[in-house]
């Protein structure tokens, strides 16, 4: 798997876990309507963390991964700052508090730095 993929695939996972384990964040009472809401916020999630990428494209040494990690985590951030006040006005998502924000930003950057770091079996690792 790319990169792009892990990174992607770490977003939505991240997304999925904050959402599952965090009582601030609320998707909706129906499955449906859940569903959606989940894929709004990991779609909106994966798409801007594409968009102005912060984070390795190769392993890197846990100094430089622990850098990218807290820029990432402020970017994480702001992106479910965002999705808190978007939320509402188009789907049944809802995030209450900047704890729950920073929790889940927390959540999702570590989620994608574990994703992006993954190496497919047999595949000799970079760097």
């Amino acid at each position: 798997m790319i990169d792009e993929g892990r990174r992607k695939l770490g977003g939505a996972l991240g997304v999925g876990i904050a959402v599952g384990v965090l009582p601030g964040i609320s998707l909706g009472a129906e499955t449906s309507d859940a569903f959606l809401s989940y894929g709004y916020a990991a779609v909106v999630l994966v798409i801007l963390t594409q968009l102005i990428f912060i984070g390795p494209s190769r392993r890197v040494p846990p100094l430089a991964l622990l850098f990218f990690g807290a820029l990432g985590f402020v970017e994480d951030a702001l992106i479910w700052w965002l999705l808190s006040w978007l939320g509402p006005k188009i789907s049944d998502l809802h995030v209450e508090g900047l704890g729950t924000i920073l929790l889940a930003a927390l959540i999702t950057r570590a989620a994608t730095l574990l994703a992006s770091q993954l190496t497919r079996g047999g595949e000799a690792a970079e760097g």
